[in-house]
């Protein structure tokens, strides 16, 4: 495909899968629009960049529908002075956006291969604000909290303990919870010792693996 199809493929998710699904943030559209997602996506899967469904990116791990991104994004409620935490980096598309919605964004992917080669892409695209670690992403990352807003691409059991500790007084998580097959998308405000959790609907992501998420020996089949 060229440029000029890629463009067009772009503004076309745009109008069709996000603004007629309701989202409004129009900085989350703006950044959906700017965005080149094929540049995300292994080559294999080139023709289907703009389609409305997730992708594989090697490893057992996916590239979220656009949908599904653009509802966390909208959900996490950026102004652009914010500090974010994502956690798992997978293809970097997520970080992508994000460096675009918020003043820092700090990602954490598990796979160093895949933090490697979204490291790479998000250099090329000049997101300058986003930095990457391979870490355990169920433990979050410590060194910079609090967070102003944290967002998790893969899904947990329970809002892990740790990143519920990161989250800065006033600030936003997102992220699925449920076991392997069926979860739900939650937005999980804390405000002045008081956390309250909202129900954003169903989803289906990837296990998060580690401490405070699925423990590898307990994994779901």
């Amino acid at each position: 495909m060229t440029d000029q199809d890629c463009d067009l493929l772009r503004q076309k998710m745009v109008t069709e899968q996000i603004e007629r699904r309701g989202i409004r943030d129009v900085r989350v559209v703006e950044a959906m629009r700017t965005v080149p997602r094929h540049l995300f996506v292994p080559e294999q899967y080139l023709q289907d960049a703009y389609a409305d469904k997730p992708l594989p990116i090697g490893y057992h791990q996916t590239i979220s529908q656009p949908y599904i991104v653009a509802l966390m994004l909208e959900a996490l409620v950026l102004r652009g002075t914010e500090r974010v935490l994502e956690i798992g980096t997978g293809s970097g598309y997520q970080a992508a956006l994000l460096s675009r919605l918020a003043a820092q964004v700090f990602t954490v992917e598990v796979i160093p291969e895949l933090a490697a080669a979204a490291q790479a892409v998000l250099a090329r695209l000049g997101c300058r604000n986003v930095t990457v670690c391979v870490a355990n992403g169920s433990l979050g990352w410590p060194t910079h909290a609090p967070y102003d807003a944290i967002i998790v691409a893969a899904a947990s059991p329970i809002v892990p303990p740790s990143l519920l500790g990161q989250l800065a007084n006033g600030g936003r998580l997102v992220l699925p919870v449920g076991d392997r097959y069926n979860q739900t998308l939650l937005r999980v405000r804390k405000q002045n010792g008081r956390v309250t959790t909202e129900n954003l609907g169903a989803c289906s992501f990837v296990p998060l693996v580690g401490e405070q998420g699925w423990k590898t020996r307990t994994l779901p089949t």
